[in-house]
């Protein structure tokens, strides 16, 4: 009698996470889909799935008791072994899932860790990690606390949203009371953080036993606020590899997963060094795949596919053990940009350093580069914003950020 395969479901309420459903399947595992109905005619890797499962789109947000009654209903002839959220947003779907039918994996408490930015902030501080000045909204006298003692900008940003917007800039304390007055009841779901001018770094990890078997170092020439704010165009490169910057910030990521308890999963979590003093802060982490085609930056530089390989561990958690494959040392960057041109043509732009191109996606142009250079890479990232800029760009910035 032949041994049961791993079942793993996936949660995607967004469509991404092809890779890890085929990785999963590759790895010798049984791969259920739950998702939207509005998503079911999207190009899924049908063949590498067993089973898909459709929440009604009455509404954004998911039903969770309902949903506990069709997956009580499933589980009765499937036996589920891990929860995956594919997405920042299904992270607490995929937790509440699991300590409903105690599948192993991060629970409710654990998981606000890598969702909730207070919870996050505070979980750093508490075990000495270095992080912005900030404060929660609940109690007015801790806010005015705040404001005393903490020099502006400051910035107030959502808890729970998984991108830069609904971040808001402020100056005086005059307009931090003012957006905290429009939120009313709404203030709790919001903190207010000092604003550190700096050079913004992504770590893109991956997680084992406890342990962080792989991470890539990279830094954003334009930092996710400036594009969401200021209709920028988007660029990331790898850092020099074994550099000071590296090294800081390969152990900063050690710390914070340590820390915040993961014990394996894919993570992408983002650092600040300050202009002022030189130094390393923690700004958020996540338990997932950073987006913006980050996966796709990584395989550049690395050969790994980031998804797949956080397939294979959810996959060597129940029966087996994970083995990193060999890692390549090259240099990858990455542009993306919003375009005018519904479909722009990019056929005249042919170095050889491309290694993908974005194609089909609306309004939009990107490209990632590799080489052993990460001089050359910097030179095509400056080269191709000014190219793009003339050829392509077209911005369109989120509530532009008020000025002094």
């Amino acid at each position: 009698m032949s041994e049961r395969p791993i079942t793993i479901l996936c949660i995607a309420s967004y469509f991404k996470g092809e890779s890890f459903m085929i990785g999963a399947k590759k790895a010798g595992c049984r791969v259920l889909l739950l998702t939207t109905q509005k998503l079911q005619d999207k190009n899924w890797p049908h063949e590498f799935i067993d089973e898909k499962f459709y929440v009604p789109d009455e509404t954004d947000d998911w039903d969770m008791k309902r949903l506990i009654k069709g997956l009580s209903y499933v589980m009765r002839s499937e036996k589920i072994d891990r929860i995956a959220a594919l997405d920042d947003y299904d992270v607490e779907k995929a937790a509440y899932l699991r300590e409903y039918f105690r599948i192993s994996g991060m629970g409710q408490s654990r998981y606000r860790f890598f969702r909730d930015k207070l919870a996050m902030r505070m979980q750093a501080q508490e075990a000495g990690l270095a992080v912005p000045a900030f404060s929660a909204l609940f109690n007015d006298h801790q806010i005015n606390e705040f404001a005393q003692h903490t020099p502006t900008p400051w910035v107030v940003k959502p808890r729970s949203q998984a991108s830069a917007v609904g971040i808001k800039k402020v100056y005086t304390s005059e307009q931090l009371w003012e957006i905290i007055h429009e939120l009313g009841d709404e203030r709790g779901e919001y903190l207010v953080e000092q604003f550190v001018p700096g050079d913004v770094f992504h770590v893109d990890a991956l997680n084992y036993e406890s342990k962080v078997v792989f991470a890539r170092v990279h830094q954003y020439v334009n930092t996710p606020m400036d594009v969401v704010y200021d209709g920028g165009i988007f660029r990331s490169y790898t850092v020099a590899h074994d550099s000071k910057d590296d090294k800081a910030l390969q152990k900063f990521n050690q710390q914070v997963m340590k820390a915040f308890g993961m014990k394996y999963s894919a993570s992408h979590t983002e650092f600040i060094k300050a202009h002022a003093d030189g130094k390393f802060y923690f700004l958020e982490t996540s338990s997932r795949v950073g987006g913006a085609n980050i996966a796709e930056l990584l395989e550049a530089s690395s050969g790994l596919n980031i998804w797949a390989e956080w397939a294979k561990i959810e996959a060597a958690t129940v029966k087996g053990n994970y083995e990193l494959p060999k890692v390549d040392h090259l240099y990858s960057g990455i542009i993306i940009s919003l375009t005018r041109q519904e479909y722009p043509d990019t056929s005249a732009y042919t170095d050889a350093e491309i290694c993908w191109r974005m194609s089909n996606k609306e309004h939009h142009v990107g490209f990632i580069f590799k080489s052993d250079s990460l001089e050359r890479i910097k030179e095509l990232l400056d080269s191709y914003a000014h190219r793009i800029k003339e050829d392509f760009h077209a911005s369109m910035p989120v509530n532009p950020r008020p000025t002094n």
